[in-house]
């Protein structure tokens, strides 16, 4: 057990507490805004500018401007590289966090050096002159989006009721979708120059981490309430046992499969879409299942997460979510044409909107202590960076050995499909 000062809730400083005070439409705008820009700044690069910048840099390139074979295993390897700088920043941050006694509080500080630390990690990969110097820079722009995520995940349990988290985390959910479908717009329609495109990100995550770090308060931790562990000792102790919380572990692993099935039917599109469904224009037609994508998940999510407050009820809207978005993969698992994605994008959406309206309410629910609030939500996103390092593995071996993306479908639905079992032995939380 932590040596920190324990208190009873009675004496518990405002940054340990358990929030009751609804939060305001300000302070909602502000950290939706900041997690636009975060989300952005992470997969308009992922989605776009990165496939792009590997093409113009190698020299394989086909007819249509599509990546080859060997581009998107260079692309897999500089998305690879990133996700495992963020499943490192997410725990560590997170942990550095909870320990901090800043004035500003425990989370701002963290917010704001991150986000310009993602902003330094862009600029480096925009000036890349190849693709070893992209993955160092990718990889120096998800350390600091990474640990970004960790302090604006933290912003829920810190800062949210519990009957309100349902909708929030929905907004949350939005928000990742609306960035995405943002930067997607900004760096293919708007800004067509890639270096531009990236300056861009890299200025939108400053400023909205900014805004929301000097706009919204931010409890400071009292110093006699700082754990007196040192920081390498609370590391090395990071790990949460799944036998000792049960109910945080397969949370975890719920939110894992879930991010895994989407990413699986999600990061590849523009491949399948031009290799697959053979779409005239895969850029255009991405941007277009996006935006189906993006409306069907803000009517879901808005809708679902004022039912799952109402109702105080978490699990069944999960395992609806992963119903819905295992049906959407089999669609175009049996059907892997433009049509039938144009019916697969909104269900999709539908489903992880849905699930993004219950999730976040759960998993805050079973954190094991709310002193290391940032510490274990860090671990639980390790579980969102987790599948960006899997799911590139996953999709090379089944596009490279059966070059098949109907069976790449199949398997995104069949890991939701156990998604939506996992989530069922989560006992504390109906």
């Amino acid at each position: 057990m932590d040596e920190a000062v324990t208190a009873s809730p009675q004496t518990q400083p405002a940054a340990l507490a358990e929030p009751t005070e609804p939060v305001r439409a300000n302070w909602i705008t502000l950290l939706f805004l900041a997690n636009i820009g975060l989300w952005l700044a992470i997969y308009a690069p992922i989605q776009v500018l990165l496939p792009e910048q590997v093409a113009s840099l190698h020299d394989h390139i086909t007819k249509n401007g599509v990546p080859s074979g060997a581009d998107a295993v260079l692309l897999s390897v500089v998305i690879g590289v990133g996700a495992i700088a963020s499943l490192v920043a997410n725990p560590i941050v997170g942990t550095l966090s909870d320990r901090t006694t800043h004035p500003r509080g425990r989370r701002h500080p963290w917010t704001v050096g991150c986000a310009l630390t993602g902003a330094l990690g862009i600029a480096i990969v925009a000036a890349s002159p190849s693709v070893p110097v992209m993955a160092v820079g990718w990889f120096v722009a998800e350390l600091g989006l990474g640990g970004m995520l960790a302090t604006l995940t933290a912003a829920l349990p810190d800062r949210v009721p519990v009957n309100q988290r349902g909708w929030l985390g929905a907004l949350i959910g939005i928000s990742q979708m609306l960035g995405t479908v943002l930067g997607a717009l900004i760096v293919t329609v708007i800004i067509t120059r890639m270096s531009a495109g990236y300056a861009a990100c890299a200025i939108i995550v400053v400023a909205f981490a900014v805004l929301f770090a000097f706009r919204t308060p931010d409890e400071p931790l009292p110093v006699k309430y700082k754990p007196s562990l040192p920081v390498a000792a609370t590391l090395r102790r990071m790990w949460v046992s799944p036998r000792q919380n049960p109910d945080f572990g397969w949370g975890w692993l719920t939110h894992f499969l879930i991010n895994l099935g989407n990413d699986l039917g999600t990061l590849y599109l523009l491949y399948f879409l031009a290799r697959a469904a053979h779409y005239h224009d895969p850029q255009t037609g991405l941007l277009i299942l996006m935006a189906l994508y993006a409306v069907a998940l803000l009517i879901a999510g808005a809708a679902c997460g004022t039912l799952s407050d109402r109702s105080g009820r978490r699990k069944p809207f999960i395992v609806g979510a992963a119903i819905v978005m295992a049906l959407a993969a089999a669609l175009l698992a049996a059907s892997p044409t433009w049509h039938m994605a144009l019916v697969a994008a909104p269900l999709l959406g539908a489903g992880f909107g849905t699930y993004w309206a219950a999730a976040p309410a759960l998993l805050t629910q079973v954190l094991p202590a709310a002193a290391d609030r940032a510490k274990d939500l860090g671990i639980i996103n390790i579980a969102y960076s987790l599948p960006l390092v899997v799911a590139p593995l996953a999709a090379g071996v089944v596009l490279g050995l059966m070059n098949s993306y109907s069976a790449l479908f199949a398997l995104a639905g069949v890991v939701t499909v156990i998604a939506g079992l996992t989530v069922s032995r989560v006992r504390s939380v109906r």
